[in-house]
């Protein structure tokens, strides 16, 4: 018994110390490897950095894209305070790595299973910004490990402090404290007050979450967190933390237009970071070159339409994307703040990508299908048109262009929520969790889509089916010019062609008589528009404006709005849609007409049927061209029935009585049909195109008559109907009177 308590005693030290042994070996072999990573002091000590951004033509883009540096030696103590406390409290202690905080992180990453918990010191969030990806792997934890210890071997503390404190991220693009100052505050940062230190240091953590534009209430949390640790470190009085709490949120964010916030060179660098997978501040470091899609003279001509087409406090973005490479063309943006990062709601822009298109994929619908629009409720949920107005059967391209709500309601619930974001998620489009219901229909998203995003969805139209996420960056290279990035889009087939060219022929009317009608003059290329709306229930105004169009070969998207969500005099078929007109107008196209593929096929219908029944059912040969209606089908989703008008004898539906000396005629007459009524086979009266029930009082001074009708198809009479009433008098036999005498 002993022995064998022995044995297991020696086999679990062995299984516990064995891999306790590997792992250090690991640890230790793979820290001594990475200690001869070199560290790029160059980088560390640079006072200005700046990133080569590239059009298509090869030219370097002149937009500014470099970033304003700080000294340590010209902040107030305060400022250096607030980063201490809240990211590194033993910063001057520390040869770089706390042990205490790792070993603490490390627990909680084991009991949560995760690598959430960094532990990183301020002097490890350097390295990671300027020198490894972010990536969160214990390899690259430990590259960060040696790394640091040679920078604080090469490095004091405060030149280690001073440059974290310019490669911090503190969002709306903002690299560095000085540049977070002048954005936020629109002071240096030696100026910056107590409260104003607290707030930026804050937001490090989590730029976004903290944000005091979109997430005031956060950032006021975090804030006063920030000097309670300052007030328990003892940089601060309790009077001070006090006084600084009880101050409100001030910000000082200044009209700076189509600023470097929102212009191409900046967003080619925040989608160069995410592809690198480190932050903008180290493709700068690292000298890196970013070639793009920028055609410069469609960059000009859209910034030119849109200064020309600005509207007073609204904010204003526009994208060209190249609806075969997939790149963007141009893009400018108007606004305080960084609209690539804003998701807004898509209102009835959304309805194409999430409605229609889909539903013409399935074969639920064709453009000419008739959908009944009226006050309905579904599911809990009461629509209704913007003018408040319903307007009984229409087409689908009639609802499209028109931009009808209730038919798009009805088309969703037709294919269902999940199949018609399936669609729409395949082309880009994010949904949150509590988007499930039929107010997606109308663009109605927890959070929304980003113009890019939205303007991108709708290349699967001009490119046959075909989708595949729209980028700036075409290539990048290092700083010895050698390739460390290519785009190579693959697209996915998402629609077969003839879904994408019915969508496309319907977006077409849109351009020609519908919301996008500003469209309709121009001549030097095919369109398609769709435009979209955003409002307040019973404000005077509207929140966004949208216009999305395409051409053959390209997609415009122009968005025109609020982010504080003020409502203004915008709608998508005005400011919008001349913003995109201004651009179009300039442009020369060598493909001008959308591609009709074979699966699609123009076909006759039976206009009667389709007025009288809503029913979209082929037309019979023999129908006369005034009762039949061309329209355009998928191979797939031709209609299987073919009309009984015109080809069987047609129906008659009267009646006759006698009525006081005249013969009272009823008859329902259809318009199609041409009637001729007979007295004794003389021609008395025709009748044709009438279809509301009449009735005829014929005199009738005979003993007995024949009342004849015939009805033929207008213009044939190959095929006729007839029905005959003999009418006759009916004669009253009167009873002799009774005598009133015995």
């Amino acid at each position: 018994m002993k022995k064998f308590v022995r044995i297991c005693l020696i086999s679990l030290i062995l299984l516990t110390t064995f891999p306790a042994v590997f792992c250090g070996t690991y640890v230790t072999l793979n820290y001594i490897k990475f200690q001869s990573i070199p560290l790029n002091a160059e980088a560390l000590r640079s006072s200005t950095l700046a990133i080569e951004v590239y059009s298509s033509e090869n030219k370097l883009m002149k937009e500014d894209s470099q970033f304003d540096v700080c000294q340590l030696s010209k902040l107030q103590e305060h400022t250096k305070k607030a980063f201490l406390s809240i990211e590194d409290k033993d910063f001057y202690k520390h040869n770089g790595i706390n042990k205490k905080r790792i070993a603490s992180a490390m627990l909680k990453n084991i009991k949560t299973r995760s690598l959430k918990e960094g532990a990183s010191t301020i002097s490890q969030q350097l390295i990671k910004n300027t020198h490894l990806s972010g990536e969160k792997t214990f390899e690259r934890k430990l590259k960060e490990m040696a790394l640091t210890r040679k920078l604080e071997k090469n490095f004091s503390k405060d030149e280690i402090l001073e440059s974290y404190l310019n490669i911090i991220f503190f969002g709306n693009n903002c690299y560095g404290l000085e540049n977070a100052s002048n954005y936020y505050f629109n002071k240096e940062a030696k100026a910056l007050t107590l409260a104003e230190s607290c707030t930026l240091a804050g937001m490090i953590k989590s730029p976004n979450k903290y944000s005091p534009i979109h997430n005031p209430d956060n950032c006021l949390k975090r804030r006063n967190l920030v000097l309670s640790e300052m007030q328990k470190d003892g940089h601060i009085t309790d009077t001070e933390k006090l006084q600084a709490q009880n101050e409100p949120l001030k910000l000082d964010i200044q009209p700076k237009g189509t600023s470097k916030l929102n212009s191409y060179t900046q967003s080619s660098i925040d989608e160069a970071a995410k592809i690198l997978g480190i932050p903008a501040k180290q493709v700068a470091v690292g000298g890196y070159k970013i070639h793009t899609y920028c055609n410069e003279d469609k960059q000009n001509a859209l910034k030119k339409a849109v200064e020309n087409g600005l509207v007073e406090n609204a904010d204003t973005a526009a994208i060209i994307i190249d609806a075969q490479t997939f790149g963007v063309s141009a893009y400018v943006g108007n606004s305080n703040f960084k609209l690539m990062d804003c998701k807004r709601q898509p209102a009835s822009c959304l309805k194409p990508i999430l409605v229609y298109a889909p539903a013409l994929n399935e074969n639920t619908i064709s453009p000419s299908t008739q959908i009944l629009d009226e006050k309905i409720t579904i599911g809990g949920y009461s629509p209704s048109n913007v003018n408040k107005k319903y307007s009984g059967y229409m087409s689908v391209t009639d609802a499209v262009k028109n931009s009808v709500n209730i038919p798009a309601i009805k088309v969703l619930s037709y294919i269902g929520i999940d199949t018609g974001k399936q669609y729409a998620s395949k082309l880009g489009i994010q949904f949150d969790e509590q988007d499930d219901s039929y107010a997606l229909a109308l663009g109605g998203m927890t959070y929304g889509v980003n113009l890019k995003d939205l303007a991108s969805a709708y290349t699967v139209f001009p490119n046959g089916g075909q989708f595949a996420k729209s980028t700036f960056v075409q290539y990048i290279t290092d700083r010895d010019n050698k390739l460390v990035y290519v785009h190579k889009p693959q697209p996915q087939m998402v629609l077969r062609e003839d879904s994408a060219y019915l969508m496309t022929n319907i977006l077409q009317e849109t351009a020609k008589s519908g919301t996008s009608r500003k469209l309709s003059t121009l001549k030097n290329t095919q369109i398609a528009s769709k435009t979209g709306t955003v409002g307040k229930k019973n404000a005077s105004g509207n929140t966004d404006a949208y216009n999305i169009s395409f051409t053959p070969t390209e997609v415009i998207g122009v968005w025109q709005g609020n982010l504080s969500n003020q409502t203004l005099k915008l709608a998508g078929g005005n400011q919008p849609t001349e913003i995109a007109k201004n651009y179009l107008q300039t442009q020369t196209y060598e493909k001008t007409e959308f591609d009709i593929p074979s699966s699609v096929t123009e076909a006759k219908v039976d206009a009667l049927e389709l007025e009288e029944n809503h029913r979209l059912i082929l037309a019979s040969p023999y129908a006369p061209e005034r009762y039949t209606t061309n329209a355009l089908f998928s191979r797939f989703n031709l209609p299987q029935e073919t009309s009984t008008n015109f080809q069987e004898e047609p129906e008659i539906i009267a009646d006759a009585k006698v009525e006081n000396n005249h013969i009272i005629l009823t008859l329902s007459p259809q318009k199609h049909l041409e009637y001729q009524i007979f007295k004794d086979e003389i021609p008395y009266h025709s009748i044709k195109e009438k279809s509301i029930p009449m009735t005829l009082r014929i005199a009738f001074p005979e003993d007995e008559t024949t009342l004849k009708i015939t009805a033929t198809y207008a213009n044939q009479s190959d095929l006729e109907s007839s029905k005959s009433f003999t009418l006759k008098h009916t004669k009253t036999v009167q009873k002799p009177k009774e005598k009133w005498y015995i």
